[in-house]
């Protein structure tokens, strides 16, 4: 009986683990997107860069086109590149009805006063958030520039829910949490 009980509290522990690593996981990817998206509405979409290959091709034309810089494949590895620097600024909260946890921004692009009053600010949680952050860049770069160059809705839920399962959970709760 007894090592029934060991068995059943370390299974239930590490589900325990298993959902709150699910839970950086997701909101290391939404976070990321939000940052993203933010950087990307910075940059003027009128400003425009050529892309293609410089090379002649034997009718005497170039195939160069013009993208936006913004969502060109250049700005988009140099975003990268210092997004998840930016997961400090983000906080804990728990959800009191199923005990999930999700990250909310905690300090204000603006400068103005935001409601901290259901986050938890701790190290340990940014540091994780970081640490995802850079993983999710690492494995995921590729899908990261196709999704930003290419679509301009929803790319959280298609990102972080669909295309890597990072957030398979939350295809059944809200997604205004960030």
């Amino acid at each position: 009986m007894r090592e029934a009980c060991v068995l059943v509290c370390l299974l239930l522990s590490f589900s325990q683990a298993a959902r709150q690593g699910q839970d950086i996981k997701c909101g290391a990817c939404r976070a990321l997107v939000d940052e993203m998206e933010w950087d990307i509405s910075q940059i003027d979409p009128k400003k425009m860069i050529q892309t293609g290959s410089f090379r002649i091709n034997p009718d005497g034309s170039q195939s160069i086109r013009e993208v936006p810089l913004a969502r060109s494949e250049g700005n988009l590895l140099e975003l990268m590149e210092s997004v998840c620097e930016r997961m400090g600024d983000y906080g804990e909260r728990t959800d009191s009805s199923t005990n999930r946890k999700s990250y909310i921004r905690i300090k204000s692009r603006s400068g103005e006063p935001m409601d901290l009053s259901q986050a938890t600010l701790d190290s340990r949680v940014t540091g994780s958030l970081k640490f995802a952050c850079e993983t999710i860049v690492e494995q995921y770069e590729d899908e990261v520039i196709e999704f930003f160059a290419h679509e301009n809705e929803n790319i959280k839920d298609k990102l972080c829910s669909k295309r890597t399962d990072l957030c398979d959970h939350t295809l059944k709760s809200s997604h205004d949490e960030l």
